[in-house]
């Protein structure tokens, strides 16, 4: 039970991972400390669209939830099984990689733009 936990409590901060990704900039503009965390999270992203990795998080979810169940079809709570349509949304990775340039771009713009 303590592994399908885990795998939930992974698959919450891999959601809220994404989301400071994509807003991080607009906190990123007043405090330095967010701007080093989300410039590295974005350099990160770009790095593992570049190479077709697949995110840590991904992998330490995937682990947890062979440990709880390996057969387990409908994994977590109704809540985590609909982040999860959201994180593992099914795009090419042409396009993910391209989304991924398009954030880049614009979080540029933020932190370039006075």
């Amino acid at each position: 039970m303590i592994y399908k936990i885990f795998a939930d409590i992974v698959v919450l901060i891999h959601f809220l991972w994404i989301v400071f990704l994509i807003a991080g900039g607009f906190l990123g503009r007043r405090n330095r400390v967010i701007k080093f965390f989300h410039l590295g999270g974005l350099f990160f992203a770009f790095i593992i669209q570049i190479f077709d990795w697949y995110c840590p998080l991904t992998h330490l979810v995937t682990w947890l939830r062979e440990k709880y169940d390996p057969l387990l079809s409908y994994s977590g709570s109704f809540i985590i099984h609909y982040l999860e349509k959201l994180i593992y949304i099914e795009l090419s990775h042409g396009t993910i990689f391209i989304l991924t340039v398009l954030l880049i771009v614009f979080n540029a713009f933020l932190y370039l733009r006075r």
